[in-house]
């Protein structure tokens, strides 16, 4: 038991030099990350969107 206790302060420690992201900097990143998906979505919806018309004119 001893062991879970040193580990849990240990990691109490270590928690505490870390340096987190300010709310400005998170909200900032999570909308350059939902561009970016969104913009990759549109890329491969297109990319879909051309094959499969280009593949059914080559059938027909």
């Amino acid at each position: 038991m001893s062991k879970i206790v040193k580990f849990v302060k240990e990691v109490q420690i270590e928690l505490k030099k870390v340096s987190w992201s300010t709310r400005s900097e998170l909200i900032n990143s999570t909308i350059m990350v939902i561009v970016a998906v969104a913009i990759m979505a549109l890329f491969i919806g297109l990319c879909d969107l051309i094959w499969s018309n280009g593949i059914n004119f080559i059938l027909r």
